[in-house]
């Protein structure tokens, strides 16, 4: 029996938070991968695109609320969400035109790219800022748990509760699914087989007849998409706060560069190694090994080896790891 509790505590704080987490990271990871390897450039805005996106859903979220249009048990977000990804699709498209067009035609460095992006950065974050305050918003509805922790004692008997929050299990459904879509559009359409083809060799494609203009509209789009989705499935989890958007950059970036940069396969992959790496060394343990050691050998402190609030710091050892002995990443991508 506390074999039994040990392992529904460890479920409901760390495998079940850690897998909704990597689900968000993973969605993220694979938009820094499209544009490292399609548009060849990290993009330091990254994760203030993810909050504008998620500020329009917001917006419209609560427009809708105010209608008393909803779903039900279901959050009113998930309707929102196609205007956040268009609001969002037509301020990346509209950047890159006024901004990064420029750069390409100049045909500049990386590392041009990179310090252009900082600053188109502080631009978003002061748009998300301006328009919604630098405070927490909370925008989700609809049903709270799916299991709470209480019912699940009740049902079972145990002295531990599983609780499963109806965020936890929307992310990861939601996140199957837009993966799934992506790999098919990669690997199924013209259009994805000529952003591959691009991505791998760029004269080739170019003496081919592919249009790089349309490569790189097709790539701003799903970008716009996947970041969204991932930010809005954020928010609802926990929290929105643009301050904290700009925080996941590190542990997006760590996970595209831990999975391999230009491979969407290392980008996933390295999405759940950074959470449940984050989540299992800020974890505090005693609880779990309370149940598992006898009573003599109980852990007296909360076995933590990190507090929560220097959880990205884990992000950031990792990303020294692997640039260090492995800057190809987990898959081989491209080397940093």
């Amino acid at each position: 029996m506390d074999f039994v509790n040990a392992l529904v505590a460890l479920s409901n704080f760390v495998l079940i938070p850690a897998i909704a987490y990597g689900s968000q990271l993973a969605l993220g990871a694979l938009g820094v991968t499209l544009i490292y390897g399609i548009l060849r450039f990290s993009n330091f805005a990254h994760g203030d695109t993810m909050a504008f996106g998620t500020m329009v859903t917001i917006l419209v979220t609560w427009l809708f609320q105010s209608w008393g249009i909803g779903l039900g048990p279901l959050p009113t977000a998930l309707l929102a969400i196609p205007f956040g990804i268009a609001g969002t699709a037509v301020l990346v498209l509209l950047t890159d035109r006024v901004v990064y067009r420029f750069y390409r035609a100049q045909k500049a460095k990386p590392i041009i790219f990179v310090m252009v992006s900082i600053g188109v950065m502080f631009i978003y974050n002061g748009l998300t800022r301006f328009v919604l305050g630098a405070d927490d918003q909370i925008f989700s509805d609809g049903e709270r748990f799916i299991i709470s922790a209480g019912d699940f004692k009740r049902a079972t008997g145990l002295a531990e509760g599983l609780g499963l929050k109806t965020t936890q299990a929307i992310t990861v459904i939601v996140a199957i699914l837009v993966v799934a879509v992506l790999f098919w559009f990669l690997n199924r359409t013209r259009t994805g087989k000529s952003m591959r083809a691009y991505s791998d060799n760029e004269d080739l494609a170019l003496l081919s007849g592919i249009n790089p203009e349309r490569v790189v509209m097709v790539t701003w789009l799903i970008v716009a998409g996947l970041i969204t989705v991932a930010g809005v499935l954020y928010g609802l989890d926990k929290s929105y706060k643009p301050f904290t958007y700009f925080q996941l950059l590190l542990p997006i970036f760590a996970s595209a560069i831990v999975g391999g940069l230009g491979s969407p396969l290392g980008a996933i992959a390295g999405g759940f190694v950074i959470a449940f790496s984050e989540v299992g060394i800020t974890y505090a343990w005693k609880k779990v090994l309370g149940y598992m050691m006898p009573e003599a050998l109980e852990p007296s402190g909360l076995v933590q080896l990190l507090a929560t609030e220097y959880k990205f710091a884990v992000s950031f050892m990792i990303l020294v790891i692997v640039l260090l002995f492995r800057p190809t990443g987990l898959f081989k991508g491209k080397s940093v």
